[in-house]
């Protein structure tokens, strides 16, 4: 459960980034490109859904979506849902 949470406060620190200089124009490409490889790293292949921001090339749709912290409250429910029904716990 502690893993969860810090994913999460990393999630949220990265969208508030992606808020922030995610906009200068120019910048945003290679800055999305760089969150989806994060989101794989913090989240294993749930993290690929973040690459669709790359599909708006403006910036100002995905940057108004936190991505990451979806990705992350997603995560925490399945693995809570996991626990609750007795399941082993997910391989990290």
């Amino acid at each position: 459960m502690r893993s969860d949470v810090v994913k999460l406060i990393i999630a949220v620190a990265l969208d508030v980034l992606d808020f922030t200089i995610g906009r200068i124009p120019g910048f945003e490409m290679f800055f999305d490109a760089a969150m989806g490889v994060a989101a794989i790293a913090l989240f294993g292949w749930s993290g690929l859904f973040a690459f669709w921001e790359l599909g708006d090339p403006t910036g100002n749709v995905d940057a108004f979506v936190p991505t990451m912290t979806i990705i992350a409250l997603t995560q925490m429910g399945k693995n809570k849902k996991q626990r609750f029904r007795g399941d082993p716990p997910p391989i990290e």
